[in-house]
Order: C-alpha cells, then structure tokens, then sequence
C-alpha cells in the first residue's frame, strides 16, 4: 500500500513551497550577474552569499527527505540506501570543504589582492605560495565533489523518480537535481573566474618583485 502523502495535493505544495524557499538563492536575476566582471573580493561575497548559504541551508533538508523516502521505500529501491550513504559522504566533504574556503583560502585572497590593488610590497608580508598551493587543494576537492555527485546522478537515473514514489520521493529527486545545478555553477565559478583571477595577480606580482 502506497502512502497516503502521494493522494495528499495540500502537502506536497507545502513541500514544495519549502524547497522553493531553500532553493531561492537559483533565481534568474543571479543567472545573469556578469561574473567575469566582478573583482575577487565580489566573487567570493557572492560565492559565500549564494552558493556556500544555498548548501548549508539545503543539506540537511534533503539528507532528511532522503532518510524519510529510504525508510518507506528502501526495500522496495534499495538503492536508495546507497544514494543516502553518497550523499552523507558529499556533506562531510563540502562542509569541510567550506570551512577551509571561508577561513583560510578566501582571506588569503582578499589580502593578495589588498596588495595587489595597492601595489604594496608583499615579500616580507605575504608568501604567495599561501595562496596558490590552497587553490591546487580546493580544485581537488572540487573533482571529489563533482564526482560523489556524478555518482548520486547515475544511482537515481538522471533524478527519475519511480511510478510507486509519493510526493517526499519527488521532492527528494527534485531537491537533488537542483543541488547538483548550484554545485554546478558554484564550482565554475572558483575553478574558472575566482581562481584565474588569484592566480593573474599572484603572476604580476611575482614578476614585478
């Protein structure tokens, strides 16, 4: 017998109003931001703002949808058990991951570029080194992320959900599409914009020493 929150239209609305409110952050006045245009110190407030509140807020709403539909519909999709057990080691990795963004590699850029604006001399303040050999390891971590996502991907078959899920199973489905959408764009913008533009300054700077 199926549950009773498949035939229930009132709270899967209320369900989705939540995700809507946790996924906010995906609007298409973000879509459009010139990211390319935007100095380090804008990227990072943008990338912290948006990307790093987006995930802190959506991962323990989805590892509890998750946790509920493996509970109902483990046994019948088993593989919902691995899903939760990826996705548990996802967390564990972008929250550390976080961590050391916010507290060591993103000030160290916000200094670095401190100098770099102001053309002060670094060589007795700032080993550049700091930065750089930080960046190697974040885009490292990012290739773990993308790849426990790629897998969470695959187990749940593009995000289809099976004909017997109810609505949680649904919202679980779509709360994870639209995380690995914002990882998605969230890692371009380190790996991509944020880092090339570390690494120019880190470049200029060594060379004018």
């Amino acid at each position: 017998m199926l549950e009773a929150c498949e035939h229930d239209m009132k709270k899967y609305d209320a369900l989705m109003h939540d995700l809507e409110d946790a996924l906010q952050q995906n609007t298409p006045e973000n879509l459009r931001v010139n990211f390319e245009a935007l100095s380090p110190e804008e990227l990072i407030d943008y990338i912290v703002s948006h990307h790093h509140s987006f995930v802190k807020k959506a991962l323990p709403h989805i590892r509890l949808h998750l946790q509920k539909t493996e509970s109902k519909h483990g046994l019948r999709h088993p593989l919902l058990r691995e899903i939760l057990r990826q996705f548990d080691q996802l967390s564990i990795e972008l929250e550390n991951h976080m961590f050391k963004e916010e507290e060591i590699l993103f000030p160290r850029i916000r200094k670095i570029n401190e100098f770099f604006v102001s053309g002060k001399d670094y060589d007795h303040l700032f080993n550049v080194r700091m930065v750089s050999d930080p960046i190697s390891l974040m885009m490292k971590e990012h290739e773990i992320a993308g790849s426990l996502m790629a897998i969470i991907h695959k187990l749940t078959d593009n995000y289809q959900a099976p004909n017997d899920a109810c609505n949680t199973f649904f919202l679980t489905y779509h709360e994870l599409r639209e995380f690995e959408a914002d990882l998605h764009q969230h890692m371009h913008l380190e790996n991509n914009i944020l880092f090339p533009k570390a690494k120019v300054m880190i470049d200029k700077m060594v060379a004018q020493a």
